[in-house]
């Protein structure tokens, strides 16, 4: 642990060593937290990004060359077509079971979040969604990946991203529930980084108690530096696992290992493969997947001009259709190169409300935004890989994500109960199996993973269907 004096020499040029004046009052636990914290912040790099000199993209400007995507549409995948990739959903499919039965795909599954906002004051990851079991969003994802494991022969590793607030209630219950069924060594959990907020108008950091900074989660860009710091990229070596199968923990109905989606990214040599659906309306809040100088980005829907957003093609549909679920796959040696690479990923900078603790040791609660956050979006990466693509799924079948408390639009626990139950009644009537247009039910991953699954047990059987349903 470093000492008093070597703390101030650290944080005197940069004139930030308002952080120690209770250093003399605190116990030595507290001075131990408060140095712990400090040696982990770069004080010059704050610096930079509270002046603003950290680069920030002209997104208007750019928005103006861009281009669509290369892209596997939906309607080329539906009718079985080669598309705009040159390969077929057979092919993808072929090549992507390929690597799942020599047990090379991974699982990175992002659970940082909190449940406020739905009213649930836990990890969102333990948050109850299923709509007849109550299963929770980590129980769903994790038995996703027995299922796949049991499919191919082949174990799936997790690696289970957390944030310092909900890492140890993660774990604890991650514990009691024994992994929901996965081995010891295919769950890897870690937790993603900090960065300190700081005052809008002076750039000074701040204090949440006298013996702590205020931290937040450097976002998902972190990722990859957490995962090498936490050794899961040395697991990843050890097992094996050549490519990352990329999602959050709050949409239950991402095709979690889909074998096409793998395909198509290993056969166009992709280091980082995106899932996309098309935008219903130019202002639809979603990412927008262009190319600005022959690279991919994203131009989130904020920065987009409302003249580029609306362009249409020669079919009349939107020109930039594609638009962002967070659902990706990476290649594991990109991900390494990233780490090789010095400020692989761009700060962030976000305006927010921050409480701290003032000069004379009082809690403040802000009225109105008083602070800057940084963070790291994993889409950064985009430009620096090598032939990335996107293929695009429809709506309904990949993307229901829980972020809303009831009364919300959408994205509510409602509205993702109803995506989940309209997908396995529609698996379960291609298969078959007759039942109600409105039947209450539910698939658990374990008794079939999708509609293949779901025909291969109709056929083995009769299946029944009577009243709210969990098939499990």
């Amino acid at each position: 642990m470093a000492d008093l004096e070597s703390l101030k020499a650290k944080l005197a040029p940069f004139n930030q060593q308002h952080v120690l004046q209770f250093w003399d009052e605190l116990p030595e636990a507290g001075r131990q937290q408060l140095a712990l914290q400090l040696e982990e912040i770069d004080p010059g790099l704050i610096a930079q990004l509270h002046s603003g000199d950290a680069e920030q993209p002209d997104w208007h400007a750019l928005a103006q060359s861009a281009d669509p995507p290369p892209a596997m549409r939906l309607a080329d995948r539906q009718q079985g077509q080669a598309g705009g990739l040159g390969v077929t959903p057979e092919q993808a499919r072929a090549r992507g079971r390929q690597a799942l039965d020599a047990g090379e795909v991974g699982v990175l599954l992002v659970a940082g979040g909190q449940g406020s906002r739905l009213g649930f004051d836990h990890p969102k990851g333990m948050y109850p969604i299923g709509p007849v079991s109550d299963a929770t969003l980590l129980q769903i994802h994790l038995e996703k990946a027995i299922a796949l494991a049991n499919r191919h022969g082949k174990s799936l590793p997790v690696y289970l991203m957390t944030s310092p607030v909900t890492h140890d209630e993660q774990l604890a219950f991650l514990k009691a529930n024994d992994n929901f069924g996965l081995a010891e060594d295919d769950l890897v959990v870690f937790c993603q980084g900090t960065m300190p907020a700081v005052d809008k108008a002076t750039g000074k950091l701040l204090m949440a108690e006298k013996d702590a900074l205020f931290l937040s989660p450097d976002g998902h860009g972190g990722t990859v530096s957490a995962l090498a710091k936490s050794g899961a990229i040395d697991h990843m070596n050890r097992r094996g696992v050549k490519h990352l199968f990329y999602l959050q923990v709050d949409n239950p109905i991402v095709p979690i290992g889909d074998a096409e989606f793998i395909g198509y990214h290993l056969l166009a040599e992709s280091e980082l493969t995106s899932m996309a659906v098309a935008k219903e309306t130019p202002g639809e809040k979603l990412g927008n997947f262009a190319m600005i100088d022959d690279a991919m980005t994203i131009i989130e829907y904020s920065d987009m001009p409302d003249d580029v957003a609306e362009q249409r093609d020669a079919d009349g549909g939107l020109r930039f259709w594609a638009g962002s679920i967070a659902v990706h796959v990476f290649g594991v040696a990109f991900l390494e190169r990233m780490l090789g690479m010095k400020d692989s990923l761009p700060f962030h900078i976000a305006n927010k409300k921050v409480p701290h603790v003032d000069e004379s040791g009082a809690l403040v609660e802000p009225s109105e935004n008083n602070a800057l956050k940084f963070e790291k979006f994993i889409f950064d990466l985009l430009p620096k890989a090598a032939n990335p693509i996107v293929v695009e799924y429809a709506e309904a079948e990949v993307f229901a994500p829980l972020k809303n408390a009831p009364g919300a639009p959408k994205d509510t626990e409602e509205y993702v109960q109803r995506f989940m139950m309209a997908q396995h009644r529609g698996w379960l009537a291609a298969a078959g199996v007759d039942l109600p247009a409105d039947a209450q039910v539910e698939i658990s991953p374990l008794w079939a993973l999708d509609a293949e699954g779901v025909e291969a047990k109709a056929k083995a059987g009769s299946v029944e269907v009577s009243g709210p349903t969990y098939l499990r």
